[in-house]
């Protein structure tokens, strides 16, 4: 055991990525609903291993937490703004969630006479938000304390945090999805399937039938007696336009029709559209043909592709789908479809009366010159890349952190943004940049996710391991105050908010929920209420909560850091 522990302490990148591995890997057992989460797991197998003496340089941690916290704003950026402006009535809730954590910190804090590390770590588990671990770290550097102080206190951040987390994650998971339905005696089942109609959907519309199956279709149909002498305009318009005639087949010659051609008994049609428009287009016009090897190769010219595209349009942020719909070019547009509609890398139902907002990802699907001439009538088109622009995002990191060098004098509170904040805010404005002007500043999806996942766990893994023995310390001297003081830290804002978007705010259950879901910034939570509720509609309030919270919630380290120094102080 000897030799393993001092090649741990002797080479601290070895216990880096031990922390990492063993704690993603615990972090992904589930126990019932509840799974504690990769940064969890790793931040617990960390501490674990940290008993050894393993210290990491803190510029590993400053480096690893600046690519996080960049990524995160810049991500959040576009969404962020376009929510503060357009949804501010929802977004209100995170606004209780900062104020109402503040006040009940400022309860806790002489109660509990807690130091400013272990409340920045109660705040931090309760809220569900691994960046306030950062943002407070960083904080207590700047308190003026001698180092050995500062490293207990920001031990006893990402101790408290492991301890409450875990409790704060199982009280809003319970709280969205069991008790709060049962405190407003209301079906949360039941009510989101009388949104999920209110809003356009089918009556068996529920979100797991429509990703078990494809939502764009093609059938080939033999026009009958019923489709006699429609012209193919009014027979797409009987299906509200959800399907389009791609091809015909009359006399063994294949054509591509004009919306005025009229239909013939006898034609072999080639229609591609929306499923549920297509259950109703086809008896409409005919039957099934048979046949289908020898009609393949009449229609083996017809090409349906996909694009993504980011919504910036300003005429179009704001509208339905069933406006867009509707707006929809016959002409050169006819026959594009949406396939997908994604906000804050989560899906949102694909309803007639969803609202569209800016930065969605739209997914298009039609012909590949009717794509082409759809695309700029909604915003960019988001084009498949692996490369990233470290020139846009070397700035973005320089700028965040000069501003985050800035501090302003008040009293003998030294006021400052931090590493943490200023690439926090960089990366909003950096990300809302990049929605405006699409052609700089590259950061492709999937890498702003690595940056993101890996830049938090390498934090979370290298202050769990100077944590070391402060830990068990800590634990020994709170018990079980801490995890209860995190349950009602993270339910007392919850119940404020449900207050609020019930009887001032008039919110539908799904959407309360899932914007409560949100302020928290808690995935676990979203997916337990969607399949509590058996259909998306909770995601269209998560988003816009979940927006703007990711924004607020890492702003506090600094400030809950500042309040119980103050206190102790006095």
């Amino acid at each position: 055991m000897e030799p393993a522990l001092a090649l741990l302490a002797g080479n601290p990148e070895i216990a880096l990525f031990l922390a990492l591995a063993i704690g993603h890997a615990v972090g992904a057992i589930r126990f019932g609903p509840f799974q504690l989460g990769g940064i969890c797991g790793t931040l617990i197998a960390a501490l674990v291993i940290g008993q050894a003496g393993v210290r990491l340089d803190d510029d590993v941690r400053n480096v690893a937490f600046a690519l996080f916290i960049f990524a995160l704003g810049f991500t959040g950026g576009p969404q962020f703004f376009a929510n503060v402006a357009k949804e501010w009535r929802i977004g209100l809730l995170s606004l209780v969630e900062v104020f109402v954590l503040l006040a009940l910190l400022a309860i806790a804090v002489p109660l509990l006479r807690l130091d400013p590390g272990t409340a920045a770590g109660l705040l931090a588990g309760a809220a569900t938000e691994s960046a306030v671990i950062g943002t407070a770290s960083e904080a207590i550097a700047h308190l003026g304390v001698d180092a050995e102080q500062t490293r207990v206190l920001q031990s006893h951040i990402v101790t408290a945090y492991s301890v409450t987390y875990l409790f704060g994650l199982i009280a809003i998971v319970l709280f969205t999805s069991q008790l709060a339905p049962w405190l407003l005696r209301e079906n949360l089942r039941e009510s989101a399937q009388r949104l999920w109609q209110k809003l356009g959907g089918q009556d068996d519309g529920q979100d797991g039938q429509l990703d078990a199956l494809p939502r764009i279709v093609s059938r080939v149909l033999r026009v009958g007696p019923a489709g006699e002498a429609l012209t193919v305009i009014d027979a797409e318009r009987g299906v509200a336009m959800g399907v389009t005639i791609r091809r015909i087949l009359r006399d063994g010659e294949t054509t591509k029709p004009a919306p005025d051609d009229v239909l013939h008994v006898g034609d072999i049609v080639l229609a591609v559209g929306r499923r549920d428009a297509m259950v109703a287009f086809v008896p409409r016009i005919g039957t099934e043909a048979g046949g289908h090897d020898a009609l393949a190769a009449e229609f083996e010219d017809v090409i349906q592709c996909e694009q993504s595209v980011l919504l910036t349009r300003r005429e179009v942020v704001g509208l339905t789908l069933s406006r867009l719909r509707e707006m929809a070019d016959v002409g050169a547009g006819r026959g594009v479809y949406l396939a997908n509609l994604s906000r804050m890398q989560h899906r949102v139902p694909l309803l007639p009366e969803t609202v569209l907002q800016r930065a969605d990802v739209l997914t298009l699907s039609g012909p590949r010159d009717a794509v082409q001439h759809a695309v700029p009538e909604l915003g960019y088109a988001i084009v498949p890349t692996v490369r990233t622009d470290f020139v846009f995002l070397g700035i973005g990191i320089l700028l965040g952190m000069w501003i985050g060098s800035l501090h302003v004098d008040i009293g003998r509170a030294n006021l400052t943004l931090g590493t943490g904040g200023g690439c926090l805010v960089a990366g909003l404005a950096f990300g809302w940049l990049r929605a405006r002007v699409p052609l700089m500043g590259s950061l492709p999806g999937p890498a702003a996710e690595i940056l993101k996942d890996f830049g938090l766990a390498t934090f979370i893994a290298a202050v769990g391991l100077s944590a070391g023995p402060d830990a068990l310390r800590l634990i020994a001297q709170y018990g079980l105050v801490l995890p209860i003081a995190g349950v009602l830290i993270s339910v007392i804002p919850a119940a404020i908010s449900l207050y609020i978007g019930r009887r001032w705010l008039r919110l539908d259950l799904p959407i309360l929920l899932g914007a409560v879901a949100g302020q928290h910034c808690s995935t676990p939570t979203i997916m337990a209420l969607t399949n509590a509720a058996g259909n998306g509609t909770p995601v269209i309030g998560y988003t816009i909560t979940y927006a703007i919270s990711n924004v607020l919630l890492p702003l506090l380290g600094p400030i809950a850091v500042t309040m119980a120094a103050a206190m102790a102080a006095r």
